[in-house]
């Protein structure tokens, strides 16, 4: 079973590639929007990150309390709100 062994480590360092290119901007989660993710949070360095990343995927609320699904960014990809975003840019 090396083979399964292999592609889920292969997996694993391809997503862990795939989220080192985030600037941690916050426009997936809505930091340039009237209503955004209520778990979004700024650090001191002006960096955003989510209070609950480990366990973001799923049913949340924004700051205003209106559902909505978090999904992987991957699934977002083809509709980012704005061209700034690291993961338009080519690997």
């Amino acid at each position: 079973m090396a083979n399964d062994s292999d592609y889920s480590e292969k997996q694993g360092q391809e997503e862990a590639a795939y989220e080192a290119r985030c600037r941690r901007c916050g426009g997936c989660c809505g930091a340039y929007d009237t209503d955004p993710c209520a778990r979004l949070r700024k650090d001191e360095a002006g960096k955003y990150y989510c209070s609950v990343y480990d366990h973001r995927i799923g049913m949340q609320k924004t700051v205003s309390g209106k559902n909505f699904a978090c999904v992987p960014i991957r699934i977002l990809q083809p509709n980012l709100p704005f061209k700034g975003c690291a993961y338009y840019e080519k690997a």
